[in-house]
């Protein structure tokens, strides 16, 4: 295959544990656009979260939030943009009710969360870019919202919230897990799957053209629509195993080793 186009993941994959983008990959990112293949980004963040990597990166082309609900241009032009059916925004929240996790909602580009205290918040800070607006009921955010994250460090009681909203709104949304203390609701077509296709039409490329490269479990309907796909070494082990291409992990850069050691290397001549 020629590679024309390779779309990242961020957290996990694009920047390291500090959510920070390092020197390394940004040179990386740019010696692939060098030999001529296009590069993007998706990812659950939101967009204020998105535009600081598209600024760093100088990325001009379309990008996409929210697992792919929200695709847009550099100017802010949007392309696509699909929020969670209000019935199960209202639903997945109702079965949260009195569980040990916390929650939060992005509409209108903004962070609403049921605290603003926990492990975890410090990273979203930098993830959303933005402080988050303390509330303790969400309803009237149900018709608006882009993502719902329920948090919690017990992997059962996000297992098991993920059964129950299954059982309840089965194909009515996309309930994934973006990290492991992350589960993530989002709308039908707000998957990266059907978000990294939206991206190759953008881009006017073929999937047999396009690589992706992505950590999480929300990351595999993504890797299994294109003809590249690359796993991060710091990805589950369940995802590691059986995949053609893992490269190092996101805190060694695997970004960038992943560009020179399997996309550049590959040669882009037809």
């Amino acid at each position: 295959m020629t590679v024309r186009l390779l779309v990242s993941d961020v957290d996990g994959t694009l920047v390291d544990n500090d959510k920070k983008l390092t020197p390394a990959t940004v040179a990386a990112v740019q010696r692939v656009r060098d030999a001529g293949i296009a590069f993007t980004i998706i990812s659950a963040r939101p967009k204020s979260g998105i535009m600081p990597i598209v600024g760093t990166l100088a990325l001009d082309r379309p990008v996409a939030a929210f697992n792919g609900g929200y695709v847009f241009t550099a100017d802010g032009r949007e392309l696509f943009h699909e929020t969670i059916d209000p019935h199960v925004a209202r639903g997945a929240l109702a079965l949260a009710e009195g569980l040990a996790v916390d929650v939060w909602v992005f509409a209108d580009d903004r962070w609403y969360a049921s605290t603003a205290e926990g492990g975890h918040v410090g990273h979203e800070r930098i993830a959303s870019n933005q402080e988050p607006v303390v509330r303790s009921e969400f309803a009237d955010l149900a018709a608006r919202a882009d993502k719902i994250t329920f948090v919690s460090d017990d992997p059962q009681v996000l297992a098991d919230l993920h059964a129950r909203i299954d059982r309840a709104h089965a194909g009515a949304a996309t309930v994934a897990q973006s990290q492991t203390y992350y589960l993530d609701v989002t709308a039908l077509a707000a998957n990266k799957g059907d978000g990294v296709t939206r991206l190759a039409e953008a881009f006017g490329v073929a999937l047999d053209d396009t690589a992706a490269i992505g950590d999480q479990n929300n990351d595999r309907p993504m890797l299994a629509r294109v003809a590249l796909p690359i796993v991060m070494g710091n990805a589950p082990e369940a995802m590691r195993d059986g995949a053609a291409h893992v490269t190092r992990g996101n805190d060694r850069d695997g970004v960038a080793h992943a560009i020179d050691t399997i996309i550049l290397a590959r040669g882009n001549t037809e």
